[in-house]
């Protein structure tokens, strides 16, 4: 399929898991593919696959929660490809775990500048140097249900994920003049390095593979499913993307 072609998507966290995943997914439909995150063996390795493949790729280290590296990243990228048409924010780290009262500030802030610095940074720079010139793109943010009804134990990671819910609604409203589109999608219970962390000994065979995931943002980017921009969207048991009852 080639349902992307010539069309430009820049995934952060690229190189594993979903992020992986997602990359692989767009370049089957024929997108060209720029990927970062901050382990370059990883971004090595699944660039090298997109290449064998026949894809067009821009992959390199960068940590989103540094606003130098993040503007040399994109300048890079459109060095390379001119525009960007589709950013999806999938860069997170689970941070600390456990009671609150016992996180520490520097835990804290880790977590926030990975999961919530990291996306504002990214999406502002994709928005000034290339979408909203060009009036049109989609933004996908990864969520959580942690970003949604929290629970204990997971303090910093579920705060970032609301704070992320928040921004994107903030977008959405700020850029409904352009043909923009912005979207939340929680993918639920997924088999990654991070949901091993977080739940370990739990079978990743029985939880949703990041293919699938990857799938419904190739689904997002095509507007295949027609959500509004703003809408807050997860996969629900058979993977389809459904809107939650507090969508705007």
């Amino acid at each position: 399929m080639n349902r992307l072609r010539d069309k430009t998507v820049l995934i952060t966290g690229g190189g594993q898991g979903i992020g992986r995943a997602a990359a692989i997914a767009f370049a089957r439909d024929g997108a060209n593919i720029a990927i970062c995150g901050r382990n370059s063996a990883n971004l090595g390795a699944v660039a090298s696959e997109l290449r064998a493949a026949g894809a067009k790729v821009v992959a390199e280290s960068c940590d989103v929660g540094d606003e130098g590296q993040v503007l040399e990243f994109i300048a890079a990228v459109l060095r390379e490809f001119h525009a960007i048409d589709v950013l999806v924010n999938n860069a997170a780290v689970l941070g600390p775990t456990g009671p609150l009262v016992g996180v520490s500030a520097a835990g804290w802030s880790e977590t926030m500048r990975a999961n919530l610095t990291g996306p504002f940074l990214v999406t502002r720079e994709v928005l000034r140097a290339s979408m909203l010139k060009r009036a049109r793109g989609v933004v996908i943010n990864v969520s959580s249900g942690q970003g949604r009804r929290a629970s204990a134990g997971w303090g910093p990671y579920a705060a970032s994920k609301f704070g992320l819910e928040g921004m994107t609604q903030v977008w959405a409203d700020e850029t409904r003049a352009a043909a923009i589109r912005f979207y939340t999608l929680s993918p639920g219970a997924t088999a990654t390095a991070m949901r091993a962390a977080a739940a370990p000994g739990e079978d990743p065979k029985t939880i949703r593979q990041p293919s699938a995931v990857a799938d419904a943002f190739v689904e997002l980017a095509l507007d295949v499913c027609g959500h509004p921009t703003g809408a807050i969207l997860s996969l629900d048991s058979a993977g389809k993307i459904i809107r939650s009852p507090s969508s705007n």
